[in-house]
């Protein structure tokens, strides 16, 4: 019973960490970057690594950081891309430890992965289509795609912009997660008749230096209203005709044309206001105006 204790004592003391160190390198370094020199720092010999058989210890982070026991430093094994490794996970860090043997010891290190700029904000969709009625009231609000940006911090989505703004404004709205809801809200109202197809360009920003962005088209189609009143081409028609002309003898032919489109430029005509005994001599033909 007291040899198992003692074994039990041993192994613990065999296994307690003797010391630890912690680097910072940016993601995306070359291949054989220099992370750190661990001999030095750990206060260890070169000639200790060698004998020792000094290697890394880990289960997840011996594809990024190798040991040279030669020069008794820590160098990139593989290029580290920081979202693939945390995503939005803040701080990244990897963890493992360095053993030495006869006799062994452990040395635990961390090694931190910073951000850097290297992802512009993105939208899922090149485009977003609308359709609204020209007798869209002010204030009327659309909501618009949001931007993704897989970076962190200061290089992570900072702003939106929407260009032309002769129309629409943007509007923000911060929401519980930290990102922000986007809304395009209508502060002009609009004119088919003027402008039937409305282009605009949603611009997302990053805080990263260079800043980097991204883009998405806005298509608005302006739907018609029932706002413009039929136009005749003039605003007297004279006619002669004798007195014994036929019943059907066309006089004249009058032509309006009205602005709107669809069911909402259908024109008829008729005659109105004059007096009852006109009305029973000329008739106008309400599809054409003769």
């Amino acid at each position: 019973m007291a040899r198992q204790v003692l074994l039990f004592v041993s192994v613990l003391s065999v296994s307690s960490v003797l010391g630890q160190v912690s680097y910072t390198i940016p993601e995306e370094m070359p291949k054989g970057s220099l992370v750190g020199n661990i001999a030095n720092d750990l206060g260890l010999q070169i000639k200790r690594l060698a004998a020792g058989k000094a290697r890394i210890f880990t289960r997840d982070s011996d594809g990024y950081i190798e040991l040279n026991r030669e020069r008794g430093v820590l160098l990139v094994k593989e290029r580290i891309d920081r979202e693939a490794l945390c995503r939005q996970t803040t701080p990244c860090a990897l963890h493992f430890q360095i053993i030495l043997e006869n006799p062994m010891e452990f040395y635990s290190v961390t090694v931190q992965i910073t951000d850097i700029n290297d992802n512009a904000p993105t939208f899922e969709k090149t485009e977003m289509k609308f359709k609204i009625s020209e007798s869209a009231v002010i204030g009327a609000k659309f909501v618009l795609e949001r931007a993704v940006d897989p970076d962190v911090g200061i290089n992570d989505l900072k702003s939106y912009q929407l260009k032309p703004t002769d129309n629409f404004a943007l509007k923000l709205h911060n929401i519980a997660d930290g990102n922000k809801h986007v809304e395009m809200v209508l502060q002009k109202p609009l004119d088919r008749e003027k402008q039937e197809q409305i282009y605009l360009v949603l611009t997302a920003v990053d805080g990263g230096e260079p800043q980097m962005s991204g883009t998405m088209l806005i298509l608005i189609t302006v739907l018609d209203a029932n706002d413009n009143a039929p136009v005749f081409t003039q605003q007297t028609y004279k006619a002669t005709v004798t007195e014994n002309s036929p019943k059907g003898t066309i006089v004249a032919t009058v032509t309006a044309s009205d602005a709107d489109r669809g069911s909402n430029s259908k024109i008829t005509y008729s005659i109105t206001n004059t007096l009852d005994d006109v009305r029973k001599v000329f008739d106008v033909n309400e599809e054409n105006g003769e």
